[in-house]
């Protein structure tokens, strides 16, 4: 007896063991508990990041512990890539926003329009018939565009139609630090906001957003209501990529 209980032991923590190396250096599950970038991403999206696509920092690892100040094996992001990264304020919040500067880059807001080195965003505007966007459970009319992005990324953003964001002073990205913004454009904490985001240092990066592996709509019913499965469950956002 005693013998078996000391092999379950050892059985449960070589699995706990392998959890935290897959979680640390391959794949970590995370859920979006924010409206920030629909429709990329919507309350109750599941996905994994994969924690490798810009080499390690000490958030890859958990509780982020101060055992070095580097980046190792890094590669840089590509502009467009949805990042999972911990906020500069206190360096344990996770947030995840689509990555449009990078470092040396000016980005502002004129009229509305975003600009990225002075050069303004294609925006084209997708034709629906009626478009509600939530906003931390108040819901407003909104109109989606495809933008692309100056390296040819193309993506879906939205933006309030009664009263959008529209004008910003110039920010210039630092060196190695990136700005980011959310797809929601008008309900979406992000880069533009200094004094609660701001600019990201790579140290803070903590992977990339690649595949939505479950997905359910908390506004119909919990998901131990089994019943209510075929309703509560995105069936068509299941196991999809994340552009």
């Amino acid at each position: 007896m005693k013998n078996k209980i000391i092999e379950n032991i050892k059985t449960l923590f070589y699995a706990l063991i392998i959890a935290l190396i897959i979680r640390s250096f391959f794949f970590q599950p995370f859920y979006i508990p924010s409206s920030s970038m629909e429709e990329t991403l919507l309350v109750g999206d599941r996905l994994f990041v994969s924690k490798y696509s810009y080499g390690y920092s000490k958030h890859s690892l958990p509780f982020s512990p101060k055992i070095s100040s580097k980046r190792f094996f890094f590669k840089s992001p590509n502009r467009g890539d949805v990042i999972v990264f911990k906020t500069p304020q206190d360096n344990r919040t996770d947030y995840i926003k689509r990555l449009i500067g990078l470092p040396g880059d000016e980005i502002q807001f004129i009229n509305g329009e975003l600009y990225i080195n002075n050069n303004q965003i294609i925006k084209t505007k997708i034709k629906t018939n009626k478009l509600t966007i939530n906003c931390g459970g108040v819901l407003f009319n909104a109109e989606s565009y495809r933008e692309k992005l100056p390296n040819g990324f193309s993506y879906t953003a939205v933006y309030n139609k009664e009263g959008s964001y529209q004008n910003s002073d110039k920010f210039l990205v630092p060196k190695d630090h990136y700005f980011f913004l959310g797809d929601n454009r008008d309900c979406s904490k992000d880069s533009r906001y200094l004094d609660s985001v701001g600019y990201v240092n790579k140290l803070n990066l903590v992977g990339k957003a690649n595949i939505i592996f479950f997905s359910t709509d908390k506004k119909i019913g919990s998901f131990f209501q089994i019943w209510k499965w075929s309703k509560i469950i995105r069936w068509k956002r299941l196991l999809t990529k994340i552009k």
